[in-house]
């Protein structure tokens, strides 16, 4: 039996960060992994998919190229290309991951996991032991009872990046971060995309302003958006796929090459061992506190598994404290209002905090401020004037109650809005700090200036 400080299951970007965190706080650690190291991030989510989306937008770019002066006689696209490029990038993700454990000296146990009593692990038949279990075994795409999955033609996110044809028509059912970003890949390469969306508006869990424009900007590019509407059920007996849509007005039956289900993600949660060692969960999800711990010492959880937004950099967030706690560090519980989301269609979409309408919720006396991409100069320069920056704030204490872009190349200026609110930044401090000109980063200067009656360019 192999003994371990702390084993970790899973090496998505929950597992494999807090494996290395682990080690770096000096214990001995090991991985276990039932299929590629970097989990599903790495090698079906994050990366991947952002791979795909560059060459929609290289491709999108192409179609405008007169737009930006320049003439381009003959272009096309070659989707299975365009897929392999995908996997060579996710293949090297998961290179970079092997040689970040074997730099930090961690092993890797290959096999399915299934955690036991009195603080072990078996993978395939072999024990191993540790003080520390930290479970990270992450999420699948659910599947609703309606839209049951064959893999052909209702098909998840995995097989939505690998499919050997690109479809003439797709339904996309769910708005989240996941389906939207299908939809605007296979939109921008030619397919004709319609997304069913159950709630009044797409991207649902945005701020509405955000909702009404991307639903603009994806209109104005030909996808079709049905929203308050609902499958109930799918057909697949013929060529394609048929799916009965319930509206407002009716029953209605689209036809479509594929259905692609992107109604959120099930935890694997299944056969590893959580009622052997007396884990409690509740509603599909790890029962924790503050430091991942569960009702059972020396048994953790983090990531999807765990109640927090099921997104990569929280999972990764929730493992370097998890470890820091175990090792006696002064840590603090992860304030999870504070976590940006970001949706990388184009436009993008990236936002922290709260919303408008839950501001005004939870009682707040708000200053709202609004910059749009087509008042900068750079966003004018470049090509991508869609789109606006929107901050909230607390008009008492001027604290930064929440920010929300939709634009180019927002998911990477969302982070000044997270840091300011970490550090307690207010308004007028925002407001105060130079900005470079030209820049997209600009607007969120403006914005705020806009909160407070000091804007300049609109």
């Amino acid at each position: 039996m192999s003994k371990y400080d702390v084993i970790v299951l899973g090496s998505g970007p929950g597992g494999y960060v807090t494996a290395i965190r682990a080690s770096q706080l000096g214990f001995k650690t090991a991985v276990i992994e039932k299929e590629s190291l970097g989990g599903v991030c790495l090698n079906w989510g994050c990366i991947p998919t952002k791979a795909l989306l560059k060459s929609a937008q290289v491709f999108d770019y192409l179609k405008h190229a007169e737009d930006y002066g320049l003439q381009v006689k003959s272009y096309d696209k070659n989707f299975d290309a365009v897929v392999n490029r995908s996997r060579k990038v996710a293949e090297g993700m998961s290179k970079g991951v092997q040689f970040l454990m074997k730099k930090n000296k961690i092993d890797i146990i290959s096999g399915y996991g299934k955690i036991k009593a009195g603080k072990k692990v078996d993978v395939n038949g072999t024990e191993y032991t540790a003080e520390h279990i930290i479970i990270a075994t992450g999420s699948r795409s659910r599947e609703l009872p309606s839209i049951p999955q064959d893999g052909e033609k209702v098909i998840g996110y995995r097989k939505a990046m690998t499919l050997e044809k690109q479809p003439k028509k797709l339904i996309i059912v769910g708005s989240g971060a996941i389906g939207i970003e299908f939809a605007y890949f296979y939109n921008a390469m030619g397919t004709e995309v319609t997304v069913v969306e159950y709630m009044p508006r797409i991207v649902p869990v945005e701020d509405e302003e955000i909702s009404k424009q991307l639903a603009r900007s994806f209109k104005k590019s030909g996808i079709k958006i049905m929203t308050s509407t609902e499958v109930t059920a799918v057909d697949t007996s013929g060529k394609g796929v048929k799916a009965t849509v319930k509206t407002k007005k009716g029953e209605d039956i689209l036809e479509a090459d594929v259905l692609l289900s992107a109604v959120g993600i099930k935890t694997n949660l299944e056969n590893i061992g959580l009622e052997d060692v007396g884990i409690v969960t509740d509603r599909d999800k790890i029962l924790v506190n503050d430091f991942y711990q569960t009702n059972m010492p020396g048994y953790y959880a983090i990531g999807d598994v765990t109640a927090g937004p099921a997104l990569a950099h929280v999972a990764s967030a929730e493992g370097i404290l998890c470890v820091e706690k175990i090792a006696g560090q002064h840590v603090e519980a992860l304030d999870y209002g504070n976590i940006p989301g970001c949706t990388y269609c184009s436009p993008e979409v990236a936002s922290v905090g709260l919303t408008e309408a839950q501001a005004k919720e939870q009682g707040y006396e708000i200053k709202v401020g609004k910059f749009p991409f087509s008042a900068s100069g750079k966003a004018s320069a470049s090509g991508n004037t869609e789109g606006f920056v929107k901050v909230i704030f607390d008009a008492k204490y001027g604290e930064w109650l929440g920010c929300h872009m939709i634009g180019a190349g927002v998911t990477d200026m969302i982070a000044e809005a997270v840091l300011g609110r970490k550090l307690e930044t207010t308004g007028h401090e925002v407001l105060k700090t130079v900005h470079p000109h030209p820049t997209m980063s600009e607007a969120v200067m403006e914005a705020v200036a806009d909160a407070y009656d000091e804007v300049i360019h609109i």
